[in-house]
């Protein structure tokens, strides 16, 4: 009868080929996504912007379903109130057997006063407000085995077709939020502009951002590895997205689009030939989603949370952008890691 000792590996990394069985580590990803399906996932959306830029309908298409305030709400009637009111709405998503608790925020008054000096300061409240709810269940010392997370995890930020550069208003905004939450800016109704105006006007708007120092997602020093940042220079390339929202479908060579239509034609909302709408989609759902929570949770929470217990915990309402301080820990999720003790 023989034993056979392995040699300890002199880097602390076994790979798949150096076991001598069947281990069945990969099995843990099945277990996460059984998890995963049970419990759902939430998914707090902001969309900021003056009246008239097709919020409401831009979210519903990118849903594909009446998701968003206007939609909800029986008889609405548009009026502009004479301060910015954040209001939120939640929808439960499901699509093949997988759940989204979805939240949609609102921001009726952002820009369309005649003074609207400091009208960011109720959206910087209302951020700080979900990380203070958040921060003060996390210290419970019984707390809840699943926290509610009203955190907002992605702004979108509509910039009016103008065709010149950004707004005074765009650059204050952009400036004071980007510190506190992930941005997303994108042209709103895209479809008034050229296509030659739309190119001048992104490459505009990418220079002014870059001009005046401003975050937006995804962020460059987030990147987690080689890969990240190829597919994250593509998605920053195409930043601010031209998009066109509507939620009616048009008959276009025998199949239903959903579209616009023009006395030129129809505007295929999901063909990028004709607007971003499809890159937009793809970066808030099906490529982004988690890496947006992500962010939220490692970088702006925690830069939040920092700062509350440094102070002291001394309680009271939050206002104000937070600064970001130096040496302060920027951890981003780590991969999963099983340390085994062999006595």
């Amino acid at each position: 009868f023989m034993t056979r000792t392995l040699p300890p590996h002199p880097q602390g990394h076994i790979t798949g080929s150096e076991l001598f069985g069947y281990v069945g580590i990969e099995a843990v990803l099945d277990q996460m996504r059984r998890k995963a399906m049970k419990t759902g996932f939430e998914f707090n959306i902001m969309v900021v912007g003056q009246s008239g830029l097709g919020k409401s309908t831009l979210v519903n298409t990118l849903f594909k379903s009446k998701v968003s305030r206007k939609s909800c709400t029986p008889n609405y009637e548009e009026k502009i109130p004479k301060t910015v009111q954040l209001q939120s709405v939640s929808h439960v998503i499901e699509e093949k057997g997988v759940k989204m608790k979805l939240t949609v925020i609102d921001t009726p008054g952002f820009g369309d006063q005649i003074n609207n000096n400091n009208c960011w300061e109720p959206i910087v409240k209302y951020i700080n407000e979900q990380y203070e709810k958040y921060l003060v269940e996390e210290l419970n010392v019984s707390r809840k085995r699943r926290i509610p997370d009203t955190r907002v995890h992605c702004c979108v930020y509509f910039l009016p077709p103008t065709g010149h550069w950004l707004r005074p208003i765009d650059v204050e905004f952009m400036k004071r939020l980007g510190k506190i939450v992930s941005i997303v800016p994108v042209i709103a109704k895209a479809d008034t502009l050229t296509m030659e105006e739309r190119l001048e006007f992104k490459e505009t708007i990418r220079h002014n951002l870059q001009a005046n120092g401003i975050q937006v997602y995804p962020q460059r020093e987030y990147d987690e590895d080689a890969e990240d940042r190829i597919r994250n220079d593509k998605i920053r390339e195409n930043i601010p997205f031209a998009v066109v929202g509507t939620d009616k479908e048009h008959q276009v060579n025998g199949n239903k689009v959903l579209g616009r239509k023009t006395k030129w034609g129809i505007i295929e909302v999901e063909n990028v030939a004709h607007c971003e709408f499809a890159n937009l989609r793809d970066l808030l759902i099906r490529s982004h989603l988690q890496d947006l929570k992500d962010v939220t949770h490692d970088i702006h929470y925690e830069t939040y949370r920092v700062r509350r217990l440094n102070e002291g915990n001394g309680g009271g309402p939050v206002n104000g952008s937070l600064e970001k301080s130096d040496g302060e820990s920027q951890s981003r999720s780590q991969p999963f890691q099983l340390t085994v003790a062999l006595h």
